[in-house]
């Protein structure tokens, strides 16, 4: 299995985020991740990043265990991450992010920069040109030359993922991408991540956003009280009695 999280369990001060939590995820398809507030969705993110440690249980990338990897080697081999909270370079222009994302791809040193060899010129010119063949993949190559602080909310978490997408991961973490975004900007991130997986990128989103999830999503998992309720097909999992009384309460 390409991500698989087995008999997850993390403690904070005696209360228990996860509880024996476990979920696949198969290559090549959109995973949502959905449940109540503290049901313990980016808990898991951050475990699977490497930003946090399980108290016990294993979790495996590519058939390889990576349980309490620090984060950069985790990156290293191909898990990518956006946040809740909006990570972005306001101070930089847009493309000037886009190659942020890009610096572990681009080589180089102190040494031979300051000597500005041909390669490095031409290493450097090759990054621009993928930079702007993703903002154009993302609809935001117009305002490669502004401030990313120019962009409206909704450009802003489109050059996020955008920025993740250019480290080239085989696996993307999305966390609540399309929070505060209007109907027209969440259903033009829904036909942007369509077109990544398309792309064969696994995504593996958090998301509240149910238009969202039913547009992309092939499978959805739902935690309550940090335990697995639900997992399945969207339009089955929205219909499970124990889905709906975790969201709406019971009657």
């Amino acid at each position: 299995m390409f991500l698989s999280v087995e008999e997850i369990v993390k403690n904070y001060d005696g209360v228990q985020a996860l509880n024996r939590m476990s979920l696949q995820v198969r290559k090549g398809t959109v995973k949502g991740l959905m449940g109540p507030n503290g049901a313990g969705k980016s808990t898991l993110f951050h475990l699977i990043s490497g930003m946090e440690r399980p108290d016990s249980g294993r979790i495996f990338f590519k058939e390889k265990e990576i349980t309490g990897f620090p984060t950069h080697q985790i990156s290293r081999l191909g898990v990518g991450r956006t946040f809740q909270t909006l990570q972005i370079f306001g101070n930089m222009t847009v493309v000037e992010n886009i190659l942020t994302g890009m610096h572990r791809r681009i080589k180089g040193d102190l040494l031979s920069s300051g000597f500005y060899p041909p390669w490095i010129k031409k290493g450097e010119e090759v990054a621009m040109k993928e930079a702007k063949e993703i903002l154009e993949l993302f609809g935001l190559f117009g305002r490669w030359k502004w401030f990313a602080s120019q962009l409206s909310y909704g450009e802003q978490r489109r050059l996020e993922i955008a920025r993740a997408f250019a480290a080239k991961p085989e696996l993307l973490l999305l966390d609540e991408p399309a929070a505060g975004l209007t109907y027209p900007e969440a259903k033009q991130l829904a036909d942007t991540l369509s077109k990544l997986k398309e792309a064969g990128l696994t995504l593996f989103m958090i998301e509240h956003h149910m238009g969202m999830v039913m547009e992309t999503a092939d499978e959805v998992a739902v935690l309550n009280n940090g335990e697995l309720i639900a997992e399945g097909p969207p339009d089955v999992v929205k219909q499970d009695p124990e889905v709906i009384e975790a969201y709406m309460g019971k009657k």
